[in-house]
């Protein structure tokens, strides 16, 4: 068998473009559950299910803190740091309980 030598240049060029590529991160399981669970609370609602209009509070924030109870975000749930939170809260319940874990947003409810 012959031997093929490669310049320092040549290596160099396969190495950076094998290292460019994306490296795909799997998600945990909790987060990918919330995402899901985001994304079907958007097909179901255009703003968040817990937010009340006429008064501008978060029923979430009601919920689990008895003061300011307002919403930061003015019904605007994507990325909502309290509905996610929410959310996780729910995932963790539900696993303590080794119960199935909702499909859909309008689940959730029935889950608890």
């Amino acid at each position: 068998m012959g031997t093929t030598k490669i310049s320092v240049d040549e290596l160099e060029k396969v190495l950076s473009q094998t290292t460019a590529q994306p490296q795909t991160t799997k998600k945990d399981p909790k987060r990918k559950w919330v995402d899901a669970m985001m994304r079907s609370a958007k097909q179901y609602h255009k703003i968040c299910p817990y937010y009340d209009k006429r008064t501008g509070n978060c029923f979430i924030k009601l919920l689990y803190t008895e003061k300011n109870a307002r919403c930061d975000r003015e019904g605007r749930f994507d990325g909502c740091p309290v509905l996610i939170e929410h959310l996780e809260r729910i995932y963790d319940k539900l696993k303590e309980r080794g119960e199935r874990l909702p499909m859909d947003f309008r689940d959730i409810p029935f889950a608890i």
